[in-house]
């Protein structure tokens, strides 16, 4: 089947789209990946991020950027965004604290939507916000039900350990001390699809003096009941498969 629309900037622009599918990208594996001319990959790569359709990862790769998402909520496609922001400002109120909601792509997370603390001292992390999966309670969230191959790979460099995301697993949420960054806490807890498969992280953060070096203790129930009725909406509706 010709797969051609008619108009090639755009069938081009779509290719760079479904390479970076497949995760973060070098401008070499672009060009590898949709055979596309050197130039003319960078040309559209750089415009794409020009438009927050494509961004950039910790090490500069290519990787889909936070409009995608943007624009699968406005269209009411993505039911996990459009019901996350009462229940993270839900949470926020109950925990006192800034609260987020984190997907995994490729070899970052993503910040799709947050709920922040209206005054005080708080740990802000703005929508599209991209944040390593080596450190943090979302990233070992994200990391502790993946495959094997996939989970050692993201251990590499990561700042918790195998037996961490053992605990993170049987508990069913996770929690870090200054681990992303010096004075700050967090708690997450994942969201899974209908077919159980972790899809996203809900956290609560904030500072260490007021979320202590135990932060679970506080408000591991709270994050995990929240992710429980995220998990319910995409149960009900089928969305996220």
């Amino acid at each position: 089947m010709d797969e051609s629309s008619g108009v090639g900037v755009l069938d081009k622009a779509a290719m760079v789209l479904a390479a970076l599918e497949q995760g973060p990208m070098t401008l070499a594996g672009l060009v590898q990946s949709t055979g596309l001319a050197r130039p003319t990959a960078h040309r559209l790569a750089v415009a794409l991020e020009h438009h927050r359709l494509v961004g950039r990862d910790l090490q500069g790769r290519f990787v889909l950027g936070p409009r995608l998402a943007e624009l699968a909520a406005s269209a009411g496609e993505d039911r996990l965004l459009s019901t996350a922001g009462p229940i993270l400002a839900r949470l926020r109120d109950i925990t006192g604290e800034s609260a987020q909601l984190y997907r995994k792509q490729g070899e970052i997370r993503v910040c799709v939507a947050s709920a922040d603390r209206p005054t005080g001292l708080r740990d802000s992390i703005p929508v599209g916000s991209q944040l390593s999966m080596g450190a943090g309670s979302a990233a070992q969230v994200l990391l502790a039900w993946e495959e094997p191959e996939r989970l050692q790979r993201g251990l590499l460099n990561a700042t918790f350990s195998a037996v961490g995301l053992t605990g993170v697993r049987r508990r069913g949420w996770a929690q870090s001390v200054a681990e992303r960054e010096p004075g700050v806490a967090s708690v997450s807890a994942p969201v899974r699809s209908p077919g159980g498969k972790v899809i996203a992280a809900v956290s609560v953060s904030g500072p260490i003096e007021r979320l202590s070096r135990q932060p679970g203790r506080l408000h591991a129930p709270a994050v995990m009941a929240a992710a429980d009725r995220l998990s319910e909406v995409l149960r009900r509706t089928g969305g996220e498969e």
